[in-house]
């Protein structure tokens, strides 16, 4: 209510009239197609996406908000202040009235728009956006006989809504700092020099995945359609979308006793090295942080924590994702225990298992940490992210909401 309340103090008690979009700017498409992309091009180029192309030549040089007319509706939009391309599906909106402030319109329609335009498209066969749609999309605007004082409250918003926009970028610059440095420093640690042969050294010994592996297990899929292997299960059962190169603490999908004395699934102890074997996803990792099933198309390595840490291979087999992912056989690129099991792993002081341990467990620190700081949706700059954003737009709906008239609820 504290909020609420701000709002009403910024008003001051002027009326707000709700005025039609198409009374208040200009509204047209541009002209450009995907093929006058340029890559080293001077100008942005606005298409039907949130990214931004380049373009060696401009349409419009303006203060306006791009949206694009069909694919991510009201998902999707462009600030633009200057000389720009707009392609010829996309939207280009320019305030014309001197009681609207371009910024403002911008925050407005981030805000409300999505739920405006997905109600007008309900019924349509394919959800794109016409002209006379933005034409009739209410904004309102405070006390619209006095423009001075309107615009002023405008930025009043804007400066506020501006300011939590701040936060989430300097996060997510940071983040992308943070990744960069991430990729850098695995590299280091992890890059061994295969034709070296260092361990002539004695420092790094090439061995394969199988041999600092206890046990390798696959799974099975239940009869589908079953519902006792299904109904009230209460086993994880892991499937391959689920390994997205992190730690994993649930499943989708739980199974029931039955499941597994009636299939191939089988139990398989927490901190395996998982790694999808099968189709689209073949190649990537994961290590499960409980006891779990999976299906067929999973398969889990169980290290000798005596010549490996399960960690210090996780982060091996997901380094060199997009080598093991090319070993795949078949029309489906499909990977199996053979291949996974001679797949090369670097060991340090191989022939020295507690300083081998302990420089794994150095590796494994400094890769963690980054880990954790770049992808931990738990505690790391994800959740900040995610965080201010959700600020952001709690601040953004409480500022905008503005009373509404009979006439403009209608």
């Amino acid at each position: 209510m504290i909020q609420l309340n701000y709002l009403e103090k910024l008003l001051g008690g002027v009326d707000v009239e709700w005025l039609p979009l198409g009374n208040l700017a200009e509204i047209g498409t541009g002209k450009s197609n995907r093929q006058d992309e340029t890559e080293d091009g001077e100008y942005p180029f606005y298409v039907r996406s949130k990214n931004i192309l380049r373009s060696s030549t401009f349409q419009f040089d303006e203060k306006a908000i791009v949206v694009p007319g069909e694919g991510g509706i009201g998902d999707i939009f462009h600030f633009v202040e200057g000389k720009y391309a707009l392609h010829q599906r996309a939207y280009r909106i320019k305030a014309t009235s001197d009681v609207l402030d371009t910024k403002f319109l911008y925050h407005f329609m981030s805000s409300k728009f999505k739920q405006y335009i997905l109600m007008k498209s309900v019924g349509a066969t394919s959800i794109s956006i016409r002209k006379p749609m933005l034409e009739g999309f209410q904004i309102p605007i405070p006390c619209p006989d006095n423009p001075e004082k309107s615009l002023a409250i405008q930025a009043e918003i804007v400066r506020i809504l501006d300011a939590f926009t701040a936060m989430t970028a300097e996060l997510t610059a940071e983040l992308n700092l943070r990744k960069k440095q991430y990729n850098y420093y695995r590299d280091q640690l992890l890059s061994f020099d295969l034709s070296a042969d260092q361990a002539g050294e004695g420092e790094v010994e090439w061995k394969t995945l199988g041999d600092v592996t206890k046990k390798w297990y696959s799974g099975g899929t239940p009869k589908a359609g079953n519902p006792e292997f299904y109904e009230y299960g209460d086993i994880p059962w892991l499937r391959t979308q689920e390994v997205k190169f992190a730690d994993i603490f649930d499943t989708d999908v739980k199974v029931t006793p039955a499941a597994l004395q009636n299939s191939s699934a089988k139990w398989i102890p927490e901190n395996c090295v998982i790694i999808a074997i099968s189709g689209a996803t073949a190649g990537r990792s994961g290590v499960n942080k409980i006891p779990l099933t999976t299906n067929q198309h999973c398969g889990c390595l169980e290290i000798d924590d005596k010549k490996a840490l399960y960690r210090y291979v996780f982060h091996w087999v997901s380094f060199n994702y997009e080598n093991i992912k090319a070993l795949g056989q078949g029309a489906r690129g499909d990977l199996n225990s053979t291949i996974i099991k001679n797949f090369k792993l670097p060991v340090p002081y191989a022939n020295d298992p507690a300083k081998s341990l302990a420089e794994q467990a150095r590796i494994v620190a400094i890769l963690d940490k980054f880990d954790t700081l770049t992808t931990s949706l738990q505690e790391g700059l994800p959740r900040e992210i995610e965080l201010r954003q959700k600020q952001y737009e709690y601040y953004r709906d409480l500022l905008l909401s503005f009373p509404k008239s009979e006439e403009a609820v209608a």
